[in-house]
């Protein structure tokens, strides 16, 4: 038996706006979630430093452990301890690693839709049960407590996100606290992705180790701290999972990345060159919602935190595919279609990622504002 995994659509986009570069248009990638700066200087600075000096192997930096676990103190006020800090290859083998720690296969884990494409995928190759919710602008497109003590019959699982992807909404620390109250009541496990940490506009995001202790949680150095392609990441999960998540680790995917470690633990504490990118994307939040209105695009979801508008195209198309194919070949501009995030609905969604350089935005703005009026 194969397990039905379905594509990644803004890859398909990606591959083409790539494609078109190389044929000489001028595109802007708004398609990814990714940060278009690279890792803080000095972190860099350290990687060439190891590239000289280390040969490299299979390795986990017991100083970066120490350091995540510190943060999390400082951070949310939460004890935790270095041993319950796995070192990951990015954010992605964190999922597999806390799914399959937690779920026999035919088990059935809630979350949210539109949600972030790779939960569905992921738990499908594992044959647990995605229970998808709807969620709409009444919920801020975030799972509720109410709609998650309402599932009959009771899932074993949960996936957060706060920030999420696709739509950037934060959820709030007395919902956050009262999905947590639901869980332990009635016996679902949360995992919690945290990834888009650092990344707020509105409110600060709480982690759900504030409000749950045996609550797993899946963190990365691609997005706030701008490495996404050195492929590090960090699950973080209660002491007595230790050992079967671990167990997990070395033999899926032994380490992570030597280099990507050293660099990693130098850039936690490169806060003033970071901080700098978070009032970049902010900029581009604000330029990109002022000019919403000229696009025609008003009904969005609200970009608390991340990097990316979730708009409502309904009114244009009801293949959002095609409409993200047909922008990135008549402007340069390639977007992500919302089929990606939301089986269901998404075929009247795009999404853009303003994670790129201000210039960039200004300039996509300017392309589209002409191209979406000739559409109306």
């Amino acid at each position: 038996m194969v397990a039905q995994v379905e594509p990644f659509h803004a890859v398909a986009i990606g591959r083409l706006a790539y494609a078109l570069a190389e044929a000489g248009q001028d595109v802007i990638h708004m398609e990814y979630g990714q940060p278009s700066t690279g890792a803080p200087a000095a972190a860099i600075a350290a990687a060439h430093k190891v590239l000289d000096s280390d040969p490299g192997g299979y390795w986990e930096s017991t100083a970066l452990m120490e350091r995540i676990a510190r943060h999390y103190g400082e951070a949310y006020g939460v004890a935790v301890e270095s041993e319950q800090v796995l070192l990951t290859c990015g954010a992605s083998p964190a999922f597999v690693l806390a799914l399959s720690s937690l779920f026999e296969p035919g088990a059935r884990v809630a979350l949210a839709r539109p949600g972030y494409v790779a939960y569905r995928n992921t738990l499908r190759a594992l044959y647990i049960e995605p229970v998808e919710v709807p969620c709409g602008p009444a919920e801020r497109y975030q799972i509720t407590a109410a709609a998650l003590d309402a599932l009959d019959p009771v899932p074993q699982g949960v996936i957060v996100a706060s920030p999420a992807n696709p739509t950037g909404t934060i959820i709030a620390p007395g919902e956050l606290a009262a999905i947590a109250a639901v869980c332990a009541r009635k016996g679902i496990r949360v995992v919690s992705d945290e990834i888009y940490h650092g990344l707020c506009y509105t409110e600060a995001a709480q982690s759900i180790l504030q409000h749950s202790a045996d609550a797993l949680v899946v963190n990365s150095f691609s997005k706030y701290y701008s490495m996404a392609g050195w492929r590090l990441g960090w699950l973080l999960v209660p002491p007595e999972l230790v050992a079967t998540a671990r167990a997990r680790m070395t033999n899926l995917f032994l380490t992570p990345s030597v280099l990507a470690q050293h660099a990693g633990l130098v850039a936690f504490d490169c806060r003033e060159e970071l901080e700098g990118h978070v009032r970049a994307y902010a900029r581009n939040r604000e330029l990109l919602l002022a000019a919403l209105p000229r696009l025609g695009l008003g009904r969005i979801a609200p970009p608390d935190g991340a990097f990316y508008i979730y708009a409502d195209v309904g009114d244009l198309t009801n293949d959002s595919l095609s409409l993200c194919r047909q922008l990135l070949r008549e402007t340069g501009v390639a977007a992500a279609p919302g089929i990606d995030f939301d089986p269901v609905d998404g075929n009247r969604f795009i999404r853009f990622s303003f994670a790129v350089s201000t210039p960039l935005v200004e300039q996509a703005i300017e392309r589209m504002v002409p191209w979406f009026a000739a559409r109306r």
